[in-house]
């Protein structure tokens, strides 16, 4: 377990965790913890929203405040899959060139849209979330970042290959079982809900468990469409997924009302 989590935090995140451990036994308990690693990124971007308000500023710097954070504690490498992925998707070429696309330094037009969308997506809905309260936004960051790494446990169940036999994606695809992918999944669900009870009672936990189960259904839906389109998934691929994730659970819970 104790290696297990260091891969989870070293290979997720920017924290100080030393990866000792690099085999499939690992990758497999590592992955399990994923959305822990989540929830210390979701609670440093909630408290770096908060941070903002209680100098007296408005919501949307408190909501900008937020995303940078992951951004940061990641050094941007789940932005990058996301707009190589969308690279990719969008070449309309075989898996094989879409895959070398992928690998390539820069970004296209269609990786450029896709992050510029996807960032104003999460700000905006952050800032609606912010202006109906500081508890609210802090909620929401905090269901963003633990969905976002819950969506990459569920990517590396057995039945998803990888399409490359080399980098992170490789080492991590195809090492966790269904069964317990999918109580990590529950427990996550419920854990949002909770989240979303504290703030705003049953209305609000209604709201978490919804904005958690759409997102990982908007993972799911990336991730099959990734499968069918490059034979497997990528290290790319699963940036992208966690920023999938994260979007999604921050616009369902702002279109519920924050």
């Amino acid at each position: 377990m104790r290696h297990g989590v260091r891969f989870a935090f070293g290979t997720l995140t920017v924290l100080p965790a030393r990866v000792t451990r690099w085999d499939r036994d690992t990758a497999r308990t590592g992955m399990l913890c994923a959305p822990l690693a989540g929830l210390v990124v979701g609670g440093c971007a909630a408290l770096a929203g908060c941070a903002p308000l209680l100098l007296g500023s408005g919501p949307a710097l408190a909501a900008v405040a937020s995303v940078a954070v992951p951004a940061v504690l990641t050094r941007g490498l789940h932005l990058d899959g996301l707009a190589d992925t969308a690279d990719g998707l969008g070449s309309g070429k075989p898996a094989e060139d879409a895959l070398r696309i992928m690998k390539r330094s820069d970004i296209g037009p269609f990786g450029v849209v896709t992050l510029v969308l996807v960032l104003l997506a999460q700000v905006a809905a952050l800032t609606e979330l912010y202006a109906a309260g500081w508890a609210v936004g802090a909620a929401g960051a905090l269901v963003a970042g633990t969905v976002a790494r819950t969506a990459l446990t569920l990517a590396a169940r057995r039945s998803v290959p990888a399409a490359r036999p080399e980098g992170l994606g490789a080492v991590v695809a195809g090492t966790v079982p269904a069964r317990p992918a999918l109580v990590v999944a529950a427990l996550v669900v419920a854990g949002c809900a909770a989240a979303g009870a504290t703030v705003a009672g049953w209305p609000g936990g209604l709201r978490g468990a919804l904005a958690a189960l759409l997102a990982l259904a908007a993972a799911e839906a990336l991730l099959r469409r990734c499968v069918r389109r490059f034979g497997g998934v990528t290290g790319d691929v699963f940036g992208a997924l966690a920023e999938t994730a994260a979007t999604a659970a921050l616009v369902v819970a702002a279109l519920g009302g924050g």
